[in-house]
């Protein structure tokens, strides 16, 4: 309700397989170029991202793209064919590194970069090769491509005016969340505080339409319509010097988001972690990051670069987590 809605489906949302088609090993570790574990690390937990690797692999994309130069879509599935098909245990980047000014302005091929922004970077890249050739699509028939249909839900922002109670509510796609751990100790209570009302006063009044002037009012978000995989940033940067949180938050091997909804009623909605992403290092300007995904045959491994080694569940869930990969 409240919500606009799409003119067009530009992916049908029954034809995303949450399961793996084939099981098998895990695929390659990637060769570090010089300062690209930021980059590594988000195509190993992309590749291992069952609903997106399905799609890639099925070659759908490429026998139907006709664009001319630079396509996310294109070196994705390429990169995710090379990694899970062939028999090499350590497979270069290349196309991704030669190509990353496509990808973001702020990446350059020899200097460091967060994991987070290049998440963020691919996912939009993919999102507007989904869209080539699209562009008298409407806004909401945006949110059905491919990549929305897999990583994209909507947050609904509810604003109540304190003074007369009137309440307007909005709602935004995100392909991602991130959260304040500055408190929060696991996960869970992390998102609680996410979907806490929030005083906006002083500086931060609305002009309310009902009252007619500046009043102190609540916000509160909440998730409105979930994703089939759900991406979280802990929000490891404490500040703008780059000081980095470097505390334990728990999170859990299955997590329910329905008491994060706006209707919390129902049945639970169940997500099972399946990658994750760390960073080592004591500030958030230096140090190095490596991933834990787990792989079709269902195991667990830790990914570093070129290794690729075989863990437990245990290992996984102690970790000083930076991202964290759900799927319903």
């Amino acid at each position: 309700e409240g919500m606009a809605l799409s003119q067009r489906i530009l992916f049908p949302p029954e034809e995303i397989c949450m399961d793996w088609q084939q099981r098998q090993r895990p695929g390659a570790g990637l060769c570090n170029l010089g300062s690209t574990c930021y980059i590594n690390v988000i195509l190993q937990c992309l590749t291992y991202t069952p609903p997106l690797a399905n799609y890639l692999l099925s070659r759908d994309h490429s026998q139907l793209c006709h664009r001319q130069g630079f396509c996310m879509m294109c070196i994705m599935e390429a990169h995710v064919r090379k990694v899970l098909r062939s028999s090499a245990n350590v497979i270069w980047p290349r196309a991704v590194v030669r190509d990353l000014k496509f990808i973001g302005e702020e990446f350059e091929p020899d200097m460091a970069g967060d994991a987070y922004e290049f998440l963020h970077c691919a996912l939009e890249a993919m999102q507007r090769a989904c869209l080539n050739g699209s562009s008298d699509v409407d806004i909401p028939s945006q949110k059905t491509t491919i990549i929305h249909q897999i990583f994209g839900g909507f947050l609904k922002s509810r604003v109540t005016c304190l003074r007369c109670q009137a309440v307007s509510d909005s709602y935004k796609a995100f392909l991602h969340v991130l959260l304040d751990i500055k408190a929060p100790s696991s996960l869970t209570k992390a998102l609680e505080n996410f979907v806490t009302p929030k005083n906006l006063d002083g500086k931060y009044c609305l002009k309310c339409s009902k009252c007619e002037k500046k009043v102190t009012a609540s916000k509160r978000l909440t998730v409105h319509c979930v994703p089939k995989v759900f991406t979280v940033c802990l929000e490891r940067a404490a500040d703008h010097t780059g000081r980095k949180i470097s505390k334990i938050v728990e999170y859990p091997e299955y997590l329910d988001l329905r008491p994060y909804m706006s209707d919390t009623a129902g049945e639970p909605l169940l997500y099972s972690l399946y990658a994750l992403v760390v960073h080592s290092g004591d500030t958030c300007l230096d140090g190095h990051f490596f991933c834990y995904t787990k792989a079709s045959n269902g195991q667990w491994y830790k990914m570093d670069d070129e290794s690729v080694d075989n863990c437990g569940i245990h290992a996984v869930l102690r970790q000083q987590a930076y991202l964290l990969f759900y799927a319903r």
